[in-house]
């Protein structure tokens, strides 16, 4: 399996970041996605990628909840690093918190999108409360062959569609296994090929254990919500999902 989102770098792993490793690795976890959030978290991240080298994945980005007025110095500063990455992000928009830097999360965004281009690497979109707004920037850039994720995808099936169409994967997570979820409408319309999984953590902790800590062990409960939705085998989700998210981070060549 892979985790292809999570952010066990962050100090709610203080504690037991070593232990939450293991359960994962004896989970049948072989790779962990590291998605950057801003400045601050390219040292956390890079020590645990540095200590784990065959099981971490870096990539570099500015969250936009992490976009201010001064987010062009926060850009040179995360780009400037000179470590391996195989992505772009997490970058995007958010107007769920903060509806004030809309247009330097916009202007946050394209760059971000240019980068990936011009180091043909695949970018990890955050799209909460603004999907249509993400569209509308991503589509431009289609033609000069963007490629990547929309983390913790948000949408309904026809823009699920829409999505895929531009050559990317959807990222489901724990929110697929919730009652009130419209995520099930979405994995039984889209084939397994445009999915990847991720946990998120440590946010969206997947039933049953909701209201707690989400770490990547459980990532198999997500796997697990989907094979049920499609009516298939787990094997059978784990074993696509997991090359999807190799063909897309180039695994194969890195790790």
């Amino acid at each position: 399996m892979i985790d292809s989102h999570c952010h066990i770098y962050l100090d709610e792993f203080l504690n037991d970041r070593s232990e939450a490793i293991n359960r994962a690795i004896s989970s049948g976890i072989t790779h962990m996605v590291l998605p950057n959030i801003d400045n601050s978290s390219i040292n956390q991240m890079t020590e645990l990628s540095s200590q784990y080298p065959d099981i971490f994945i870096n990539t570099l980005g500015l969250h936009p909840t992490s976009v201010k007025s001064d987010y062009k110095e926060q850009l040179e500063i995360i780009f400037s690093n000179h470590i391996l990455i195989n992505g772009i992000g997490e970058t995007g928009i958010d107007l769920y918190w903060d509806k004030t830097y809309l247009k330097e999360q916009q202007e946050s965004f394209d760059y971000q999108l240019d980068k990936a281009c011009n180091l043909k690497l695949p970018i990890i979109i955050h799209s909460r409360n603004s999907l249509n707004e993400v569209i509308d920037i991503v589509k431009n850039y289609v033609s000069k062959g963007i490629t990547g994720v929309f983390h913790c995808f948000p949408g309904n099936a026809e823009e699920a569609k829409k999505i895929i169409d531009f050559g990317f994967y959807l990222g489901i997570g724990g929110v697929v296994t919730y009652k009130n979820s419209n995520m099930k409408e979405v994995v039984s319309a889209i084939p397994l090929e445009h999915i990847l999984t991720e946990t998120d953590s440590p946010y969206l902790t997947p039933v049953p254990f909701r209201g707690k800590r989400n770490e990547p062990y459980y990532l198999k409960y997500i796997i697990e919500k989907i094979a049920e939705i499609k009516n298939c085998d787990k094997n059978t989700v784990n074993n696509i999902t997991t090359e999807n998210c190799k063909r897309l981070f180039k695994l194969n060549n890195s790790k």
